[in-house]
């Protein structure tokens, strides 16, 4: 999994390329302020290979995390895909009035379903 905040706006020549790179990248095409500004907040890569498991069911990525300002809340975010696809990227943001009225992702994890079958799973230190 690879995690990447996006804390401002301003554009610092003094950042290392890659981290300007994902800056970039994050927010290219937000043209005005406000577009900018709903894109700041903690973005989620995940890359997953269950190539064993090809046709024994759909693929269900999970994203569960607590925010600061949410206390105890678990969220969910979810990406499907078909049976047939042994590997794949999945992106999860969370951005916006999500970020700014939520807060910080504190803690996370995420599982890799094939079926009903939990293939695999990462979480982050502070989870439950």
């Amino acid at each position: 999994m690879k995690q990447y905040h996006l804390r401002d706006l301003a554009a610092n020549t003094s950042d290392q390329p890659m981290a300007r790179m994902e800056k970039e990248r994050h927010l290219y095409g937000a043209v005005s302020w406000a577009e900018q500004r709903n894109r700041l907040g903690q973005y989620y890569t995940l890359l997953w290979d269950d190539s064993a498991g090809v046709g024994q069911g759909e693929v269900e990525l999970v994203l569960q995390y607590q925010q600061g300002s949410s206390a105890s809340l678990v969220k969910q975010m979810t990406q499907n895909f078909s049976s047939s696809t042994a590997k794949g990227v999945a992106e999860f943001a969370v951005i916006g009035d999500d970020y700014f009225k939520g807060g910080k992702v504190l803690t996370w994890k995420a599982t890799l379903r094939r079926g009903k079958r939990e293939v695999a799973s990462r979480q982050s230190y502070l989870w439950r």
